[in-house]
């Protein structure tokens, strides 16, 4: 069966991060202009009421007389004149902070424009070897993607919707691959030797060998990939963190906390996201090879699993549902197990799978119970 073919993975528009935060200073004429108004009256009216004064302007009698007046006016003149150069030099030392405000606040738009033209850079980079026909450069591409979310944590949400899309593109999974057969493989070893040795001796060619097939490589190297992608997200959306310390205790330099998951219609191979912190999280219709586990999972948004097909044991053992909940139209092959499973909100618009019920704690919290029935369990609400 030929593979499908592969479809480039829809490249998300880059969602830039705010340059830091620096308030941008007002126009300069709101304070300068006041302060030349100031310094100007203080100035003139000095000078005005030193013309004005009879006691300054009038010679004296006595020693003191027209010398007095001089001195006691030069010492006004004297103390106006600083007084303007004082405030002239505040109004200088004012404009030369807010010349080196505006160099910072530039230097910091250049430094975050620079830095955003990078990350571009590298995430179309990225983006394309993701749509490479070659495994180990759509394995580059992802590896790249992760090391740019994890030095950009404005950019986490959005590397993890291109890994998300990649994964809900059609996917066959190989074959698995036959028994070994060493009695077969003896007996089909010998024909063959039969069938050069006749040809040699009737004088014709040997009939060529058939080639083999390369789907099976092609899938197994989609399958390398396709596992690659999940672990990135596995490892990322883990917190090892108990729940009642995660508000005091740091986190993980390698936990993205706040994600969502879009896995809509995807095959995923035994998913494993055990101790997993994510926000919304979609899997309606997604396909699940394998076992999936999402014990000790934190879901602090929707999970919704409509649709979906689990083809062996589904483990959702103590994960906690603080949104809506949706198994409707859930299929499991295997057993569904979620056992310790623990609801903030019972009264929420919540579909269980069959044979679970909710049940009301005295905390008015909710928890999942299995149904003790004999016949086919009920779906619970």
């Amino acid at each position: 069966m030929p593979l499908p073919p592969r479809r480039r993975a829809r490249r998300p528009a880059v969602v830039f991060a705010a340059p830091p935060a620096m308030r941008v200073p007002r126009p300069a004429a709101w304070w300068i202009i006041p302060v030349i108004v100031l310094v100007g009256v203080a100035v003139g009216g000095t000078l005005w009421w030193l013309l004005a004064d009879p006691a300054l302007t009038t010679p004296a009698p006595g020693p003191s007389g027209p010398a007095g007046a001089g001195t006691a006016r030069g010492e006004i003149l004297r103390t106006a004149l600083a007084a303007g150069a004082g405030v002239g030099a505040a109004v200088t030392l004012m404009l030369a902070f807010r010349r080196q405000r505006h160099q910072e606040i530039a230097t910091a738009h250049a430094t975050h424009d620079a830095t955003e033209r990078r990350v571009t850079e590298l995430y179309t980079k990225a983006a394309e070897q993701l749509g490479s026909d070659k495994a180990a450069v759509r394995l580059a591409g992802l590896y790249a993607l992760e090391r740019l979310a994890q030095d950009n944590p404005g950019h986490r949400q959005t590397i993890v919707n291109v890994i998300c899309s990649y994964l809900r593109m059609p996917y066959t999974p190989p074959e698995p691959a036959p028994a070994p057969d060493p009695e077969g493989d003896r007996t089909a070893a010998l024909r063959a030797a039969r069938r050069r040795y006749q040809a040699a001796r009737a004088g014709v060619t040997p009939p060529a060998e058939a080639a083999p097939r390369q789907q099976s490589d092609d899938r197994e190297g989609e399958l390398q990939v396709r596992l690659t992608a999940q672990r990135i997200l596995s490892l990322h959306l883990r917190d090892d963190r108990p729940a009642d310390q995660r508000s005091t205790l740091p986190a993980a330099p390698a936990f993205w906390e706040g994600m969502s998951l879009d896995l809509t219609g995807a095959t995923l191979l035994d998913f494993d996201l055990v101790r997993g912190h994510v926000t919304e999280a979609v899997f309606d219709k997604t396909t699940f090879t394998g076992n999936a586990v999402f014990d000790d999972t934190t879901f602090t948004g929707d999970a919704q699993f409509g649709g979906a097909t689990f083809h062996r044991d589904a483990r959702f053992d103590k994960a906690t549902f603080t949104g809506d909940a949706g198994f409707n139209g859930t299929t499991f092959t295997g057993d569904a197990q979620l056992d310790g499973a623990v609801v903030d909100d019972p009264a929420a618009d919540h579909v269980w799978p069959k044979g679970w019920r909710l049940e009301t704690t005295p905390e008015g919290a909710g928890r999942l119970v299995r149904e003790e029935t004999d016949g086919d369990p009920v779906q619970g609400a």
